[in-house]
This record gives C-alpha cells, sequence and structure tokens, in this order.
C-alpha cells in the first residue's frame, strides 16, 4: 500500500512538473542571454562565474560556465542588462546597457584577459547583439515606438503595420459584425499573406485569445505596455499554435518611480466645415476623451516596507468617451400613412379590404378598421419630415465608452526565483441607432489573471511556469434591449414582458 502511494505521489508531482513546463513552453515574451568565455587564446574556460544583473530592478542570476566555457540565461524579463565574468587568475568582464528585447536571444561571447581578479575591464557599449540561435522571423516595437508614435484610438495593434509583411487592411471577418460586433470583430491583421484567422496573441506569455474569431481579448492601454513583438514565422518549438504570433509584454516597476498623466481631446468645434456642395455645411456632433495614467515603481510603506530590489508595481487606467453622430436618411410612411390615409401612393399601389377583397375607397383606410396595438406601435417608428424616396432625415447617435486597468506586480524571491503577477479588467460599450429607437448596443467586459514564477535549479536547469486565467463576456443585442420594456408599454394581450411574441 505504502509503495503504491509513494507511486502515485510521484505521478503527481511529475504531473505537476510537467504541466507547468508545458504551460511556459506554449507561449514565450522572456528573452535569453547567452554566449561563449574564453581566454586570449580563444580556449574555453568552463567554471568561470557568471551574474547578469537588471539595471531596472537590481534583480541578478548567476551560473557556471560548463567544460565548453558555454553559458545561458534563459527566460529573462526584457530590458537592459548587465553582465559580469568571473574567473581565478583573470581580469573580471564587465558589459553594460545590454538591451533584450521580447523574445530576443542576445549572444554575447567574452573573452578574458589575465591578470588579477581585482582588476575590471568595462565594455561601456556591448557590441551589436546578433540573434544567432534560432531563425525566427519578427519585428519588435518597443515602449518608445508604441507611446511616442501618433495613434488615432491608441490602439497599439494598428503598429502591427510597421512589420514587414504585415498589414491591416485585409476584410474583416465575414461573419464577425454580425454576431460579435465591436472592435474586436473590426480586427483585420493579415502577416505573410496569411489569413486573419491564423493571428495568436498572447499576453505576458499567456493566451490572450478569443476562440469566436481569434481576435483579442484584453487590450491594455499604451502606456502599459513594454514593448510587443509580432512574429511571422520559422518559429522554436514553443509556438504551436497560429501562423502570426504577436505577443504582448506589459511594463513592470523598478527602483525609480515613473508617471503619466494624460488626456487627448477631440472636439468638433475644432473641425472644419463638411466638404459639400450645398448651401448646408453642418458638422456632426463629435466629442472625444481619451485620459487616464499610469505610474511604476517600487511598492513602500513609510516605516513599514521598503520594497527596493525586491517588490516592485504598475498601475494603469486608462477611460475613452466618444459621443458622435452622424446624418441618415431612411424611407418611411408618411404622416397620412400613419392615419390610414394611402391615396398618395394610389397611383402606383391600391390596397383591399380583406374582408370584402375591393379596394377601400381613396385608398383610406376607416380609422375603426385600425389596430389599437399597431397604432401604439408607430411611437417607435417616424413618418417623413422630407420629400423624395429619403424622405425622413434623422441624427443618430454613436456612443462609445473603454474602460480598462492593469496591475502588475513584480517581486524578486532571491537570485534564484522571481515572480510576476498581472490581473487587468476592461469593458467596452458600444451602440448604433437605427430609426428612433432601434439599433444596435455590444457590451463587451473581461477579466485577465496572469501568474508565472522563473525558477533556476541549476546552471543548467531552469523552470518557467505560468498560469493564465481569462474571462471574457460579450453581447451583441438590439439598442433598447434591458432599457425600453416594449411589451408592457404598448399592453399586448395575454403577453408578458420576457414572454416570446407570436403572431397569428
Amino acid at each position: 500500500m505504502k509503495d503504491k502511494l509513494r507511486s502515485l505521489i510521484v505521478v503527481i508531482i511529475g504531473a505537476i512538473f510537467i504541466t507547468m513546463f508545458t504551460v511556459s513552453l506554449q507561449a514565450q515574451t522572456q528573452g535569453e542571454i547567452t554566449g561563449l568565455v574564453t581566454d586570449s587564446t580563444d580556449a574555453a574556460i568552463g567554471g568561470a562565474t557568471v551574474t547578469v544583473t537588471n539595471k531596472a530592478t537590481n534583480a541578478m542570476r548567476k551560473v557556471t560556465t560548463n567544460s565548453e566555457g558555454l553559458y545561458a540565461f534563459p527566460s529573462l524579463p526584457p530590458g537592459e542588462y548587465e553582465l559580469r565574468v568571473e574567473q581565478s587568475g583573470f581580469k573580471i568582464s564587465r558589459s553594460d546597457n545590454i538591451k533584450l528585447e521580447v523574445q530576443g536571444v542576445a549572444r554575447l561571447d567574452v573573452a578574458l584577459e589575465v591578470g588579477q581578479v581585482g582588476e575590471t575591464v568595462t565594455i561601456d557599449s556591448s557590441p551589436a547583439l546578433l540573434n544567432s540561435e534560432n531563425a525566427t522571423l519578427g519585428t519588435v516595437v518597443e515602449n518608445k515606438v508604441v507611446t511616442e508614435l501618433p495613434l488615432n484610438g491608441r490602439q497599439y495593434l494598428n503598429l502591427v503595420a510597421l512589420t514587414p509583411n504585415a498589414n491591416v487592411l485585409a476584410p474583416a471577418a465575414g461573419q464577425a459584425g454580425a454576431r460579435q460586433g465591436g472592435e474586436r470583430a473590426q480586427q483585420s491583421i493579415s502577416a505573410g499573406g496569411q489569413r486573419i484567422f491564423f493571428n495568436y496573441y498572447t499576453l505576458d506569455g499567456v493566451n490572450n485569445m478569443d476562440v469566436n474569431f481569434n481576435t483579442y481579448v484584453a487590450l491594455p492601454s499604451i502606456d502599459a505596455i513594454q514593448e510587443f513583438k509580432v512574429q511571422v514565422g520559422v518559429y522554436p518549438a514553443e509556438y504551436g499554435h497560429q501562423s502570426t504570433q504577436v505577443n504582448v509584454l506589459t511594463k513592470s516597476g523598478g527602483n525609480a518611480y515613473h508617471g503619466t498623466l494624460f488626456e487627448f481631446h477631440r472636439n468638433d468645434k475644432f473641425d472644419a466645415k463638411q466638404y459639400q456642395f450645398t448651401s448646408a455645411r453642418p458638422k456632426n456632433p463629435f466629442k472625444w476623451n481619451d485620459y487616464g495614467f499610469e505610474i511604476d515603481g517600487p511598492v513602500r510603506i513609510p516605516y513599514l516596507f521598503n520594497g527596493k530590489d525586491k517588490l516592485f508595481f504598475m498601475g494603469n487606467y486608462e477611460a475613452l468617451r466618444r459621443r458622435q453622430s452622424v446624418l441618415n436618411t431612411f424611407t418611411v410612411p408618411t404622416a397620412k400613412m400613419f392615419a390610414g390615409d394611402f391615396s398618395e401612393i394610389l397611383a402606383s399601389t391600391i390596397i383591399y379590404d380583406p374582408n370584402t377583397g375591393l379596394p377601400f375607397a381613396g385608398n383610406i383606410i376607416p380609422t375603426g378598421r385600425l389596430d389599437a396595438t399597431s397604432l401604439k406601435l408607430l411611437k417607435y417608428y417616424n413618418s417623413s419630415n422630407v420629400l423624395g424616396t429619403n424622405n425622413f432625415a434623422q441624427t443618430s447617435s454613436q456612443p462609445f465608452d473603454r474602460y480598462s486597468y492593469v496591475m502588475r506586480f513584480d517581486f524578486i524571491e532571491s537570485t534564484n526565483s522571481q515572480w510576476m503577477g498581472r490581473y487587468n479588467w476592461g469593458d467596452d460599450t458600444t451602440s448604433t441607432q437605427g430609426l428612433n429607437a432601434a439599433g444596435s448596443k455590444v457590451l463587451t467586459n473581461y477579466k485577465q489573471l496572469a501568474i508565472s514564477n522563473t525558477r533556476t535549479f541549476s546552471s543548467n536547469l531552469v523552470n518557467e511556469a505560468r498560469f493564465g486565467y481569462t474571462k471574457f463576456f460579450n453581447s451583441l443585442g438590439t439598442l433598447s434591449a434591458s432599457v425600453n420594456d416594449v411589451v408592457t408599454e404598448i399592453g399586448i394581450p395575454n403577453q408578458k414582458s420576457g414572454d416570446p411574441i407570436t403572431w397569428g
């Protein structure tokens, strides 16, 4: 019995380890620094101590070179690093300003000089870091580009077009607008000539996919993004999904505090009049407010806790409120027709009495023959207000609200263990008005949680475990849903609000 229990425990532990390892392989946003340590004769130096330090957080990791002089630091968060190599009988080599990008593999070979251990050779500007470790094709869009390039709507996915062989002008999914609606239905990124359904989105290495039409779920503010990478082919083994990878990394805090407070405002008061060949040149009402903040740094509680070199945070909030109206035209009955008088169309259409089969005199339906319930429905319709075929003009509102926040924490447990935790929430509401109270409304809400741990067991064994949870809600319905109780207002006989309506 004890042997069976012991075997079961081993199997469970093994399954957990494999699961953790598998989760980490599903999507990588971390980078790697690797290289070879030699002496002045190009002979490999084994047993040298190699230390890499994150310049923002002072988080350190150490390894020793193997018998062939090779070292590797996998699963490093993107950022700027310092590399230090030490070995008895040689001067210390220090390489500064090593920039590691998302999913980047930086190869940095070091040649040690004979000398005293106390002596240090510093390389102020690192040599060009060539990715010679894999044949991945992709483009990194860094934070400076994301935050400083003009973006209408401040949506980072518009920058995917900066990647060679990629565009955002492909046709949107055919049924996405009718079945899902909103901004996600309008995504049309095509890379390498592939269909837009062949994109795979990750956020901090966890799945960020809406399985309905293979679009994104969470949309972090550009101020919360460190950088992102678009890969268009030749992936390492850990990328087993679609043909195009869009991998986003949120910003982490460091030992220095940084903050941003912003608002972008647009108003029709500043717009030119429409270009029209008529005397009437109106302006469509338009108001746009996009505001929020971002702050990051070490967690500090005065007199209680100082998180320098240990615990860091990043918080971001953004709200977009757009109010605009457009002029729409419809073809509707005239005011006379609302009262049953169809004499205006007598020359082309004759109205017959269903009881006698004879035409109504003058194409006029007697008032007593008009159904009381149908007359009540007319208040949700409109009669013509202009002449012609498109005889009703209406200024239709198209409001849009988008709110989101991101909270991320990074914890340096030790030189062998680093943790990351992120929670973000978003809510979108958009509506398009049709005739009178008709129209459509899209409600979207998401919540996403990500936790990861990078643990170094030895110089040749590193495990990266991730957990991600996403809750996504999307509703496409009518504009008056949950607002107007039409059934009660009209008083349809033998019908309650919420019951299906059947017509005889």
